[in-house]
């Protein structure tokens, strides 16, 4: 707030005032607000609905109410240090309607964006969050287990997608961290496939994307297996690409450029003959979010640095061949990585 002249900060987005207070709740259409003045106490606005919970999670001491029948920004105006020349505000969550809302109530001269520097704050993740979403991940590979038992011909995409999600809530987690993917045969060549009717059947490829969120924080992790014995082709496209996730892997310190990590996944791949086939990032940052900063693509020049993490997920996709995808979480340490995901990722044959 200092470097940039800010009088005071307005928190909106749910995540961030989950990280910023630990009281966490999806406010659906209601104002949320986390009003940060530079140098005074934090308010917190929340629906009268959530007042109870909100003092038993918030760090925050000053709580304040709206009802559904009340303005909330006329409210959230009262709580706003008046006269200010800067409000820094998370523009990535305000659509048009609200900014038009807080700048009806806020006597600000300007707003700043201050969606970076709380990105690139949840970045970095202290032991408490890495434990988090070490539980995360024991779950979703716990889910895959299960899900892989069930792999036979004749069982269609989506029962597998059911039969994943209903296990996941079983076993503890909150639920999954985005739409959970099964793709068979040549279907395994679309990144962002749809489940559906269709079957799993002997001499093709199957491929998992699950991810669970556990006490706030996400896993993500693919597989791909063989259902039954499959063509030398879609064996040498699997190599291609298990050897890019390691080589990757391998690149990971603290230091090194985040490019650095995709360009070592690629160019091993591009060496494979399958360059063109891989044509998305390498991964993505990985947390209270299942897709958050930082980007890891080949042109992102930001450092890694310890206590990141992100996925490492390259792919070839053949169209009418057939597509593989190995994806890890991982955690950038001190003298390197921890692989947080530790299902296997030798081919293997299931199902036939």
């Amino acid at each position: 707030m200092d470097r940039h002249s800010l009088d005071a900060m307005l928190i909106t987005s749910p995540k961030h005032v989950y990280y910023l207070t630990g009281f966490a709740t999806n406010p659906h259409e209601r104002l949320l607000a986390l009003v940060l003045p530079r140098g005074e106490e934090a308010r917190l606005l929340v629906p009268a609905l959530d007042y109870e919970a909100a003092q038993a999670a918030s760090s925050v001491a000053s709580i304040h109410t709206h009802q559904d029948t009340d303005n909330a920004y006329e409210i959230l105006g009262r709580l706003l240090p008046s006269g200010m020349a800067a409000l820094g505000v998370e523009k990535d969550d305000l659509n048009v309607n609200r900014f038009e809302a807080v700048s009806a109530v806020a006597s600000a001269s300007s707003y700043v964006d201050i969606g970076l520097p709380l990105r690139e704050m949840r970045a970095v993740k202290i032991p408490e969050e890495v434990e988090r979403m070490k539980r995360a991940v024991r779950l979703v590979e716990d889910v895959l287990r299960a899900g892989v038992s069930l792999v036979k011909p004749g069982v269609t995409e989506i029962e597998l997608v059911a039969e994943l999600e209903y296990r996941m809530k079983k076993l503890g987690a909150d639920g999954p961290s985005f739409d959970t993917m099964v793709l068979t045969g040549p279907k395994t060549a679309l990144p962002h496939g749809s489940p559906d009717e269709r079957k799993v059947a002997e001499g093709e490829l199957i491929l998992f994307d699950l991810g669970v969120y556990a006490d706030g924080y996400a896993s993500d992790i693919t597989r791909t297996f063989a259902v039954g014995e499959v063509s030398d082709e879609l064996r040498r496209i699997y190599d291609a690409v298990l050897q890019g996730n390691l080589r990757a892997i391998e690149a990971i310190r603290p230091g090194v450029s985040l490019g650095s990590i995709d360009r070592a996944a690629r160019d091993t791949i591009a060496a494979a003959g399958y360059g063109p086939y891989f044509n998305h990032r390498l991964g993505h940052g990985l947390g209270m979010d299942v897709h958050e900063y930082p980007s890891i693509h080949g042109k992102n020049e930001d450092a890694a640095i310890e206590g990141m993490t992100f996925t490492v997920e390259p792919g070839v996709y053949v169209p009418g061949v057939g597509g593989v995808r190995i994806e890890d979480d991982v955690l950038v340490t001190a003298s390197g990585v921890e692989v947080l995901t530790t299902f296997p990722k030798t081919f293997v044959s299931i199902g036939g």
